[in-house]
């Protein structure tokens, strides 16, 4: 469904779902999402929209540079344990403003104010990892940082969300959107 609604979305074709007052009512009773999605903040990668989805059908988590802290994982708990949600997305984007910040800490030694430099450190061991990568070394972060966060989902998650994945009801997976052209490409993907 969401490669569909995403195919829809590169040829302009809005997909309407609906959001009559009969379907707010049926979800003021309660949700049950097919997806929970990690996504990053930026006002350019809204999910619901990427992938023509309507209410109640994406459970999102989304913070800058799409990271795990106890917020997000314990939405990621909920959402798996409560909810019965299969998959969880881990969505990074093209210029990435949290993932070039962790690069400017680990290049240029830089320094940021307030809580933002706390915000971009689980980043800079994906920035480490990527490495030195030429001209496509953001591209090169993003996807070791949706990595990162998708390997920790797979091997280092708490009970909750790997004793799902180990039963084969829960599938973690990483993408990558191309704000250009709206494409998202379902990269780190597991094996059948």
């Amino acid at each position: 469904m969401l490669r569909e609604g995403n195919r829809a979305f590169l040829s302009d074709d809005r997909l309407q779902p609906p959001l009559d007052r009969a379907v707010r009512l049926r979800l003021a009773a309660g949700q049950s999402p097919f997806a929970a999605y990690v996504s990053c903040s930026d006002s350019r990668v809204p999910p619901e929209l990427l992938f023509g989805r309507g209410l109640g059908e994406l459970f999102i988590v989304r913070n800058a540079g799409n990271t795990l802290d106890t917020s997000a994982l314990g939405s990621l708990e909920f959402a798996v344990s409560v909810l019965g949600v299969p998959l969880i997305v881990v969505m990074g984007h093209e210029a990435c403003g949290a993932v070039q910040a962790a690069m400017a800490v680990v290049r240029e030694n830089a320094r940021f104010p307030g809580n933002i430099g706390k915000m971009i450190q689980p980043i800079i061991p994906a920035v480490l990892e990527a490495g030195t990568c030429g001209d496509g070394c953001i591209e090169a972060a993003v996807r070791q940082n949706v990595r990162h966060v998708v390997r920790e989902l797979r091997e280092d998650a708490s009970p909750i969300i790997l004793d799902p994945q180990k039963r084969g009801e829960l599938l973690v997976v990483g993408a990558y959107y191309e704000l250009a052209s709206g494409a998202v490409d379902f990269f780190e993907v597991p094996a059948a």
